[in-house]
């Protein structure tokens, strides 16, 4: 199973709480966590692209860092790790950032992918006068799927010419071409972000229960039946461990109880004017209620989703968080996980000390102890 880490790009992380860890993403913390994630055996960074927060008291992801220079920047100080740039498809031509790729890839030594991110929250792009209207919700999937094709012309061949509905290239140049093949990350749980992954990605990353990411899997894997090709998958969790089960437990209802109340129901505002449910994030009722957390007899980590935290996460003591992500391949048919930690060096590490010695699926091969 691959692991990855969802880098620190925004501040507080990915808990929108006045009581869980505050902190700014600066470029030391980022260079940290990736270093850290080096050497406990993590696979892969990737980051996220942001322009606009949710404010509230805690000013949730107000502050954020720019995706791709922060990438080259992590890409010197790092030697081992695979790293993902974001790009907000409505914000770059994509000739622009083929050649930010390329030049990544120069730095890195062929250690880079880029994440494609089409754009759900108007807000964002409202503010810069780049909101092309509501049918965008529906136009995104197309707009981005030439996206990518444009980019892989270049990188193929350095020049491409280039006659669609959104780009046109006149023997446009992309030179040094990147060191090794670009993968590129998707993120897309409907109908319709399924075919675009299966389409154009390589990963397509995903949130959900161990049911609803084995349900998930079956239909990304419908949709690459009609275009032949083969995506991976990739699980999306917020870690919350401890040592024992209580301490894991008490630790996440401390985050509970500091919620940003203002915060989380601007995010699930934004997020419900998205009514075609492309996003990982998508609003479902309910999760502006404060979730009760509830350990399984099974032995697995508890699923909790709502209030404060925004994405899935498990909260159990390592052996439980070792349990359920093992499923997440061996059930829910993943390659791997994209992880988000309350505090981000300590988490990470923690995280490769204790849990990853704990999981079957970080053998050599699926099965081995």
């Amino acid at each position: 199973m691959d692991c990855g880490v969802f880098i620190p790009i925004a501040n507080n992380g990915w808990i929108i709480s006045k009581t869980s860890p505050q902190y700014m993403p600066t470029f030391e913390l980022n260079r940290q966590t990736c270093l850290r994630a080096e050497s406990v055996g993590f696979d892969f960074a990737l980051s996220m692209v942001k322009f606009r927060g949710y404010g509230g008291v805690t000013e949730q992801w107000d502050f954020v860092a720019e995706s791709f220079t922060l990438v080259a920047g992590l890409a010197a100080a790092t030697t081992r790790l695979k790293l993902y740039a974001a790009v907000s498809t409505l914000t770059m031509h994509p000739a622009i950032v083929a050649r930010m790729v390329s030049t990544i890839s120069d730095i890195s030594d062929g250690r880079c992918g880029v994440n494609m991110v089409s754009g759900w929250n108007k807000h964002e792009f409202t503010q810069m006068g780049l909101w092309p209207g509501d049918d965008w919700y529906q136009e995104r999937y197309e707009f981005s799927t030439e996206y990518v094709a444009v980019m892989r012309k270049l990188w193929d061949s350095g020049r491409a010419s280039h006659a669609g509905k959104y780009f046109k290239l006149d023997d446009c140049f992309c030179q040094p071409v990147p060191h090794e093949p670009i993968t590129v990350l998707c993120a897309g749980q409907s109908d319709r972000g399924f075919q675009y992954a299966a389409e154009v990605g390589d990963y397509n990353f995903m949130a959900g229960t161990l049911d609803e990411l084995r349900g998930l899997r079956d239909k990304l894997d419908v949709a690459c039946e009609l275009t032949g090709r083969k995506v991976g998958g990739y699980a999306l969790f917020g870690i919350v461990t401890a040592e024992t089960d209580d301490a894991a437990v008490a630790m996440a209802n401390h985050f509970l109880d500091g919620t940003d109340q203002e915060a989380v129901g601007n995010l699930h505002g934004y997020n419900a004017q998205d009514t075609h449910g492309g996003s990982t994030g998508s609003v479902r009722k309910g999760r502006l209620a404060r979730p009760t957390i509830e350990l399984p007899e099974n032995g697995l980590a508890a699923y909790v989703l709502g209030s404060c935290f925004a994405i899935p996460h498990l909260v159990g003591s390592y052996s439980r968080i070792a349990k359920y992500l093992d499923q997440v391949e061996l059930f829910g048919g993943l390659d791997g996980v994209v992880l988000t930690f309350p505090e981000f060096v300590s988490g990470v590490g923690e995280f490769g000390d204790q849990i990853m010695p704990l999981m079957v699926t970080r053998g050599e091969e699926v099965g081995a102890v």
